[in-house]
């Protein structure tokens, strides 16, 4: 195990995490991962340990606590604690210390830091609008590594990383014209290599090419019907790196013919198109193919599904999964959109089969119709696996829970039962979850707080804890979800002592003593709004992202003592020691079915054991990838 990495889901680094707190395990953080860091209980670090802990935690992705608002905050309040309380300016060191902890400042605290902050920002996942703006105001200032903004170079530039992305228009004017030019054709170079989101180079392309635009005075006027300037498009032009700074979207209409575009539709996406642009390739398109556009081109146009209607859908001709694949597999198109090629897949035969719901992803099941949903056959959906559906409108986890049920419902015992049922908790009955109190499951607060709300208020103090198990102090981790708040808002202050709660929703504190101060560094907010489901910077996406799993190198990772707690922890472990394989009941219930996975022994190229059912860690599947291997 020593030469594998092990990608671990926020649910199960936070089970890993209360087992290390359970068996006092946790002064050996210095030798665990980052990430399983972020999830420790923090009274239980010591104010000795503080600054160590800190420095280690805040190289971890806090994005895996999304589902665990306070818990975020209090790690910020500890590494504050660690540096002396607050303070107006974060020197150096002091931005050495909190890492990624950066992330969650506000824009005066960003301005105010010293200007090597961009290091501490270059790690966050994504910028608010206020931080981007306390982003360009530092570059503006002239006092970061790169100088003022003229005189830039391409060296600078390129250190930034994905914060260039976000460099203003009003910046752009002022770099000189050959070292803007350089970089613009290093990013579009780098963005058809793969290596840089179609948000991220679009959101640039949007304002370099703004400040451009700006820049020429004598720019003509849009809508006049000018004719072609700057030459026809053909594949010479589109294989430079600099084809959106020489044909804006006006040009881009203009000079790109009907035979330019049927044969090279393919090397004209890959450029980080405008929105503009975009609208005017699905123009020239519904030209040229007046029926619909062809199979064997659908699966070039993926960055443009988002304009199509369900109509226009509905000319589309889908006979391969491939093409299915193609169209939904990169995250742009909506709820109408995958519905409608999803349909226009199965008019043709099509089957939702378990390899076409795992190459889509789960959340497009948040977009197919019920009807399609309940078409999906047992067995195929058992192939599928635990899909994430915690993105999914209410109504769309009561249709899954149903279909997975139906699955699963066979499953010979209560463990193995709720551990392919997980992911889909979100629309059990209150029913259900009585059942697994009774069933003493230690259910992870991931999977709680993506209950159903309504259902979660018919759940007494001692039913929510009995469910929870060991987990149950993760509800102070957690308690600003809007999940976990309603329902806790519904008990009185007795209650609230039952499950180790103050009255005080910010009573988590930090090691060794209270917090007496507000920091000034304050994050947007307990519990940031989600952003799955809605368009991009200029782009639609569906469902939500798969947060970036943390990686545990386990040799260096997991002391003995945990792994020790991981293999032979459960009682009757030892009784099984099939790692390679597990099997499950079959459609029919008449007899196991072997399970989708890869089976074999440590030392070759399987997935690494992980046998049994410890409690409170069901073990992860294969199929799911909540676990994977590289």
């Amino acid at each position: 195990m020593a030469t594998r990495r092990v990608f671990l889901k926020a649910w199960q680094l936070s089970c890993l995490a209360n087992l290390a707190a359970l068996h006092g395990l946790q002064d050996d953080f210095e030798l665990h991962p980052p990430d399983l860091l972020l999830f420790y209980n923090l009274t239980q670090v010591r104010e000795a340990d503080c600054r160590a802990f800190t420095h280690r935690a805040a190289q971890g992705d806090t994005e895996l606590l999304a589902n665990l608002p306070d818990q975020r905050a209090a790690l910020r309040r500890v590494a504050l604690d660690c540096l002396g309380g607050p303070r107006l300016r974060l020197s150096a060191s002091d931005l050495l210390l909190l890492g990624v902890l950066v992330c969650d400042m506000d824009a005066s605290s960003i301005v105010a830091a010293d200007p090597r902050v961009l290091q501490n920002l270059q790690r966050c996942r994504r910028l608010t609008a206020p931080q981007q703006a306390a982003l360009n105001t530092l570059l503006a200032g002239g006092g970061t590594v790169l100088g003022p903004p003229g005189s830039w170079n391409l060296k600078g530039l390129q250190a930034l990383g994905p914060l260039a992305t976000y460099i203003s228009s009003s910046l752009w004017m002022q770099v000189q014209q050959a070292v803007g030019l350089d970089f613009f054709g290093s990013m579009v170079a780098t963005y058809r290599a793969g290596r840089l989101s179609q948000r991220d180079a679009r959101r640039f392309v949007t304002g370099f090419l703004k400040a451009k635009a700006e820049s020429v005075s004598s720019r003509p006027k849009r809508g006049t019907g000018r004719p072609c300037i700057r030459g026809d498009i053909t594949a010479a032009t589109l294989h430079d790196d600099l084809f959106l700074v020489h044909y804006d979207c006006a040009q881009l209409g203009a000079c790109l013919g009907g035979r330019a575009l049927k044969a090279h539709l393919e090397p004209l996406l890959q450029h980080p198109l405008p929105a503009e642009c975009q609208r005017v390739v699905k123009a020239k398109l519904a030209r040229v193919y007046p029926r619909g556009v062809p199979e064997e081109q659908l699966r070039l146009i993926t960055s443009l599904v988002y304009l199509y209607s369900r109509s226009e859908i509905g000319q589309w001709n889908i006979t391969s999964i491939d093409t299915v694949v193609a169209l939904l597999a990169s995250d742009v198109a909506l709820e109408n959109q995958t519905e409608a090629v999803l349909q226009k897949y199965l008019d043709h035969n099509g089957t939702l089969s378990g390899a076409l719901l795992l190459a889509i992803g789960g959340s497009r099941l948040c977009w197919m119709s019920a009807r399609q949903i309940q078409a999906i056959r047992p067995s195929e959906f058992r192939l599928a696996g635990a899909l994430d559906i915690s993105s999914c409108p209410q109504s769309r986890k009561d249709v899954l829970y149903a279909k997975a049920r139906e699955a699963f419902g066979g499953t010979g015992t209560t463990a193995a039962y709720y551990h392919f049922m997980r992911p889909y908790l979100g629309g059990a009955p209150v029913e259900e979850l009585r059942h697994l109190v009774q069933a003493n499951v230690s259910m992870d607060i991931d999977t709680f707080t993506n209950l159903n709300p309504r259902v979660l208020q018919n759940l007494t103090v001692s039913n929510v804890t009995t469910l929870l198990g060991q987990n149950v102090g993760d509800l102070q981790k957690a308690r600003s979800h809007p999940t976990i708040s309603s329902w806790l808002r519904s008990l009185n202050r007795s209650a609230l002592g039952e499950l180790g709660l103050d009255a005080d929703p910010a009573g988590l504190r930090g090691p060794g003593r209270p917090t007496t101060a507000t920091p000034t560094t304050t994050p947007q907010g307990p519990y940031p709004a989600p952003t799955s489901g809605r368009p991009g910077i200029d782009a639609p996406t569906s469902g939500s992202p798969p947060a970036r799993l943390g990686y545990l190198p386990l040799a260096v990772a997991l002391p003995s003592g945990l792994l020790w707690l991981l293999y032979w922890g459960t009682p009757g472990l030892r009784q099984d020691r099939s790692w390679g394989t597990r099997t499950m009941a079959s459609e029919d219930g008449a007899g196991p079915a072997p399970r989708a996975g890869k089976p074999g022994p440590v030392g070759g190229g399987g997935h690494v054991p992980y046998p049994g059912g410890l409690q409170g860690c069901p073990p992860p599947t294969s199929s799911s990838r909540d676990t994977e291997l590289e």
